[in-house]
This record gives structure tokens, sequence and C-alpha cells, in this order.
């Protein structure tokens, strides 16, 4: 049971995957009624557990206003006063057929929403998932009202107007307090656009059989959600009990220059808390006594510096070259100033993660044709911004975060970790997206913790047979749970960069045995 819970947790449909899902089912003999009936059961359970006792019902013309009505019943029932409000005049059957026997019941049934009473709060079937034409007319005006009435909204399914697929508002759409999902996660849920709708997401589970979806989705679906038992089961942990530091990896970071010394700072220290076994940071000369000062077990290495303080090129010690590390990071604090380096780096065999100005100078040097030459793995970490300069030709992550990702990997072969409130990462088979996360991260320096987490991560794990994909969606799924655990003590507010970097480590101190009881769904 457990295992069939962790794999739905992870699964992500879209709207058409979902239908044939549906259907299956329904050609193999379930009765829409009994799973109507079975869903609406499974939210009611859910509902009374919210304050209040005077509901207003949203019912729209197909099944998830069908959904809605039964709901309506079953808390009629139960003793709470409810009221029935539906525009429509042409129901589904079975819709309608549940709309006669609540208005047989006395249930008060209006059309008009001015005619509705005050209520506590109000459970919205509109339309569920699917939909796909903007909403006009009296339909949008009432959703406009409704959303201007304050009151909570619970939705069932998806909220009304929002489309299953990107998150895409269709000229207007309900904000709803809670969302209900009903079997499988939707695709809308972890596009950035739509976060601002759904408000708290909540799975039922309505033990849709594991076959039905491996017969639409195939053996490996290519949409996930990054749960916390597939990011543990990627830590490198336990160790072994006889190991040394340079079978742990050995990390070098490329980062800082005089005006932007902080980055290399806050990327040391997101390496640092990875626990990777050799940590080599290299800064502009002027930068070394700084760093040491912050990262006293790093090898610092100062190498000469351009008239504006970056790092004019790499002078790594004695008998040590690029493929002396594991893995390297680039790019925190470098300035456009150092691109002979960057470049340089890029013709590595070593594999390597860019981020912020690494990202800007690929940008400036070609990113299609720079990555399709580079044979070894590369992971590319860029916000939005950095994303359409990187990409300028392909979809518009902010209008579709998966489509993105995929075309951005399908272009160059590399990882890509597209940075937001659902940070995406996608390589040339799926597309793994961090379902939870917190604004405090929208804060300067936040993401060079992250990639020196990924780094020494990375690093750690390099001779060991784990995905490099799935290590970088860990390494997002634990930096955005040490910015979750942070504002539990901090608020929102209190959460900056340097902050970030000891929560990481408090992630995992939380309990003796580390991780696995702290983290269950």
């Amino acid at each position: 049971m457990q295992d069939r819970q962790e794999r739905i947790s992870q699964i992500v449909v879209t709207a058409g995957q979902m239908r044939d899902i549906e259907e299956r089912i329904f050609a193999a003999g379930m009765p829409v009624a009994a799973l109507m009936e079975k869903v609406a059961g499974l939210i009611t359970r859910r509902v009374q557990e919210v304050r209040g006792s005077r509901v207003g019902i949203l019912v729209g013309p197909g099944h998830n206003g069908g959904d809605a009505l039964v709901v309506a019943r079953e808390l009629y029932f139960c003793g709470y006063q409810v009221w029935i409000y539906s525009p429509f005049s042409q129901h589904k059957e079975l819709t309608s057929q549940h709309l006669r026997y609540a208005r047989s019941l006395g249930i008060p049934y209006y059309q008009e929403l001015e005619q509705l009473p005050d209520c506590d709060f109000l459970i919205e079937g509109l339309f569920g998932f699917g939909l796909e034409r903007p909403l006009t007319d009296a339909i949008a005006l009432a959703i406009n009202r409704l959303n201007e009435w304050h009151k909570p909204i619970f939705s069932i399914d998806l909220p009304a107007g929002l489309h299953t697929d990107t998150g895409e508002v269709l000229g207007t759409a309900i904000r709803a307090k809670h969302t209900f999902c009903l079997g499988l996660w939707k695709l809308a849920f972890l596009q950035d656009q739509s976060l601002d709708y759904i408000g708290k997401a909540e799975l039922i589970d309505f033990d849709i059989p594991l076959a039905d979806v491996q017969a639409v989705l195939g053996d490996a679906p290519s949409i996930k959600r990054i749960t916390p038992a597939m990011a543990l089961s990627t830590l490198p942990l336990p160790r072994p009990p006889v190991t040394h530091k340079y079978k742990e990896g050995h990390l070098l970071i490329i980062c800082g220059s005089r005006r932007y010394a902080g980055g290399a700072i806050l990327t040391g220290l997101g390496a640092r808390a990875s626990g990777v076994g050799m940590l080599s940071i290299a800064v502009p000369e002027s930068l070394k006594p700084l760093l040491v000062s912050h990262l006293p077990e790093a090898l610092v290495i100062g190498c000469p510096e351009t008239e504006t303080g970056a790092i004019a090129h790499l002078q790594l010690p004695e008998k040590t070259d690029l493929t002396s590390f594991s893995a390297i990071a680039c790019g925190p604090g470098l300035t456009l100033d150092a691109t002979p380096m960057v470049q340089e780096v890029i013709e590595s065999d070593r594999p390597l993660i860019l981020d912020a100005d690494g990202l800007n100078i690929l940008a400036q040097i070609g990113t299609i044709p720079t990555l399709q030459k580079r044979e070894a793995p590369t992971v590319l970490t860029p916000h939005t911004g950095e994303f359409q300069r990187l990409f300028p030709d392909i979809a518009d992550p902010k209008q579709d975060r998966v489509k993105a990702v995929r075309e951005a990997v399908a272009e160059t072969g590399a990882i890509v970790l597209l940075k937001g409130a659902r940070t995406a990462i996608a390589n040339s088979q799926d597309v793994l997206i961090n379902p939870e996360s917190t604004p405090a991260l929208a804060r300067g320096g936040s993401g060079d913790v992250l990639t020196g987490l990924i780094g020494g991560l990375l690093a750690e794990t390099a001779t060991r047979q784990i995905s490099l994909h799935k290590i970088v969606a860990t390494a997002a799924w634990w930096h955005s749970q040490a910015g979750i655990l942070a504002t539990q003590e901090r608020t929102e507010l209190g959460v900056d960069a340097f902050t970030l970097t000891q929560y990481l480590i408090k992630v995992i101190a939380l309990h003796n045995n580390p991780l696995l009881s702290l983290f269950e769904e």
C-alpha cells in the first residue's frame, strides 16, 4: 500500500491523459455514479474539518458539478445549512439527477448569485479539469463577484477558469483557499502562474488502479513530482564505514569578484552543507583571505585578477588541473569580465554546473552551439530571466515551464533546472518538479547556495550509479525544505541566504535517525 501511495504521489498528468485513464476505469465497469459518490464522500470528510456550518455550493453543468451536489447532500444530512448556486440551465444527466434530489430534500437552489445567502465558506464545482476556452459573460462576472466576497473557497479538482496543463487563467478564475485534486496530480498544480488561484493543494486518492495509469503513461511517467522518499533515496547516506575525503568527492567552485564577494561565500557554504569530501574554491587573489575566514576547511585558490577584480584565468595548484576534480560549479559573482576563464571551463571534461554569470557568459558566446560540442554532463540553473537570455527562441517559461525546459534540453543535451515557485528539472527522459517551496527564498544569494549544494552532491556521487538528473532534483528539494523550515522559526522575512545555509544542516539534524521519519508524507 505504501509503495502504491508513493507512486501515485509522484505522478503528474495532463488533461488528455486523465481523460484516457478515466475512460479505462469506466470501460472496465466502474459506474460513474459510484465513483462520484466515493469522491464526494472523501471530500465531505475533509470539509467537515473546516470551521463553519453555512455552506454555499457552486455547481457547474458537468460531473464536477455532480461531485459538488453529492457533497451538498451529505453536508445537509450532517446538519449543515446548505445553499446551491448554479447559473446553468442545462446539466449532464447524472448531475441533473443529483440536483433534482437535492431540491426534493428542500435544499435551496439559486440561479442568481445575488440570491445566495451569506456563507461561512463555498465549495466550488463549476468545471473541474479540461477547460480550454476563456470564460466570458455571465459566468466570468459571477466568478469575479465570488472572488470579491473574500470567502474561503474550496475547489473540487481545479479552480474554475484554469487551464489544466499550463495553469493559464482563461479570462478569469476562482481564487481558491484550498483545492482538492482528484485521483492524480494535474500539471496545472505545478505551474507557477496557477499558484495564486489554487491555494493549498491536496490530492484526493480514489484508488485508481496503477495498471490503468501505466497503460496510458507507460512504465515511466515523463512528468513527476519530487517526493521526500524520492529525494532521500538519492542522498549519499549512509556513508560506508571505511572511506576518506577523496572518496566523498572533490568539488571545485569558481566564483566571486571584487565587486561580488558574497556570491563566493554563499556558494561555498552551500557546498559545505552537502557533506562533500573536499572543497576547493577559486577566487580572485584579493578575496582569498575573506574566503579562508568563512570556510577554513576549504582549499582556497587565489587567481590572477583583471583590473575590475574578476578572475583573469585559473591558476590551479601545482600538479593539479581540471581533471583533478569530481565536478565543477561555476558562475556566482564572476562578472562578464571572466568570459575567457568560463570558456576554458566549458571546454573541460568534468561535470559542470553553470549559474549566474556563468549562464550570462554562456548566452553571450552562444548557448546551443557551445553545449552541443560539450561531451561531459552539464547542469544549467537559470531563473526565468536567465533562461530567456539563454534560449530566446524557445517557449516562454512563464507560460509553460515544462514545455520550456523540455525544449531547452532537446537543443542542448544539458540538464536544465528552471528556478521558480515550482522548480522544474529536466533531462532527455523526463521532468521532475519540486511541488513545495516558500517565497522566503526570493532573496539575493539563495540561488548561489543552491549552486553549491548541487555541486557538492554531484561531486559526492560522481563515482556512484545514481542519476545526475535525480541528484539535481534532490538538491532543489533539500534547498526548498531548508527555506520552509527556516520560515517556521523566523517567518518569511527572516530567511536571508546566509541563514538558509544554516538550515540546510538542520533539515538533516532534526532527528537522530536522519531524514526518514522527518519527511513522511
